[in-house]
């Protein structure tokens, strides 16, 4: 399983591509899946991982109607995407639309996935918890 670390600033180019960071690109040479994902940002998941989600969702789903359409909506929305031999990803309209990607874009690592953000919302999110890592008043 490839685990994703660090942060890099991108920019999206005319066609709406964006060049994945080197570090990351292996883990997609088969493919990947681009979704919505929560805070506003966009996840890029490898295939396996983007399996292991879709089994959580599918388990999820079959509680409540609640379930069923976070179910939807998150498949609705993703996007099986493959990486070129430059290293870039098209990244659909609609889903810069909503994660309001246009010009920069910061590419992080989460761990089991990559995240997709726009430096302003970036910085609204994770704001609230910076003193976390610097001795300050827990987040």
């Amino acid at each position: 399983m490839a685990s994703f670390v660090g942060r890099y600033e991108h920019s999206l180019d005319g066609k709406g591509r964006i060049i994945l960071p080197a570090k990351f690109r292996a883990a997609f040479e088969q493919g990947g899946y681009l979704s919505s994902n929560l805070e506003g940002c966009l996840a890029l998941w490898t295939l396996g991982e983007f399996e292991r989600q879709m089994q959580q969702m599918r388990e999820a789903s079959a509680g409540s109607s609640e379930e069923r359409n976070r179910m939807r909506l998150w498949a609705g929305n993703a996007h099986e995407v493959e990486i070129d031999r430059q290293g870039r990803m098209a990244i659909p309209q609609r889903l810069r639309d909503f994660a309001r990607l246009d010009g920069e874009v910061l590419v992080c690592g989460a761990i089991d996935r990559i995240e997709l953000w726009n430096p302003m919302n970036w910085d609204a999110q994770i704001e609230p918890h910076a003193s976390y890592f610097s001795g300050g008043a827990s987040a």
